[in-house]
């Protein structure tokens, strides 16, 4: 059975005070001492001697209690007609007004209405953890046709006009046609390529062509068994960024030493000295 806050157990107490109706946990006390029935009877004569004085007053237009004033004026309404109705029957009878006390006390209470001729009833109190949740989580997953693969798509029909239309209208800046009788001094690697020409400028062929490469790729192959962060934001993955950037800041000093910082002889010069000695 669903437990019922306190507060509202005793919210219940005070309105069956102020209604003149006994209160289980009060009732208790006050028939365990003498053991008599005078303290039971005493609540419901009291309560059918307010219930005329009640019904004789005028109409509730206002809120007490919390509770609205037209449920208020119901209640003063149904306890006045059944006030009339077990008069009747207590006159008749034989023993007067203790006949009629003892059959306030026996009598129930109309299925329909709850204590003192309320229709206002609680019905049942359920524990939020109770209730479960109808609506469906958001989810922020989407399937790869047509959402990723129509944007993919789309981008590569982009760059495909972009480069097609660039080299339509600009003419690429070409040398003029090899001479195998005159190198040019000094002879360099395309751009993406000077880095490894550096290396070998500063290192043994073996160092720089086979283990420095070899290093970095096991590095980069070993790196996503070390960091296995599913996350995709960067202070979780920090493994990952520093590995990359420390590659290319490596790289990329590499090519730029290579492309403006070496002259004639690939010897180091500063280019605002000898001049820029690279071309595309």
């Amino acid at each position: 059975m669903t437990e019922v806050p306190e507060h509202l157990l005793k919210r219940s107490q005070e309105r069956r005070k102020a209604l003149g109706l006994p209160v289980e946990g009060e009732e208790a006390e006050a028939a365990a001492p003498e053991g008599e029935a005078a303290p039971v009877e005493a609540a419901p004569a009291a309560a059918a001697s307010d219930a005329p004085a009640e019904a004789a007053g005028d109409q509730i237009t206002e809120d007490k209690g919390g509770v609205p004033a037209h449920l208020l004026e119901r209640s003063r309404k149904r306890k006045a007609a059944m006030a009339g109705g077990d008069a009747a029957p207590a006159a008749a009878g034989a023993g007067g007004a203790a006949a009629a006390a003892a059959t306030a006390v026996a009598a129930p209470a109309p299925a329909g209405t709850g204590p003192g001729g309320h229709t206002q009833r609680l019905l049942t109190v359920v524990k939020s953890g109770s209730i479960q949740q109808a609506r469906a989580e958001a989810q922020d997953k989407v399937h790869v046709w047509p959402h990723l693969l129509a944007i993919e798509f789309a981008a590569i029909l982009s760059l495909t006009a972009f480069v097609t239309i660039f080299s339509a209208l600009v003419k690429a800046p070409l040398l003029s046609q090899a001479d195998v009788n005159r190198t040019p001094n000094p002879s360099k690697a395309p751009w993406y390529f000077l880095g490894l020409q550096e290396l070998l400028k500063m290192f043994h062929p073996m160092v720089a062509g086979v283990m420095i490469p070899g290093i970095a790729l096991a590095v980069f192959a070993i790196t996503p068994y070390v960091d296995n962060n599913p996350s995709h934001r960067p202070s979780d993955r920090k493994f990952a960024i520093i590995m990359m950037t420390m590659f290319l800041m490596m790289w990329s000093v590499l090519v730029i030493i290579g492309s403006f910082f070496r002259g004639e002889g690939f010897n180091f010069v500063f280019p605002w000295n000898k001049g820029i000695f690279f071309e595309l």
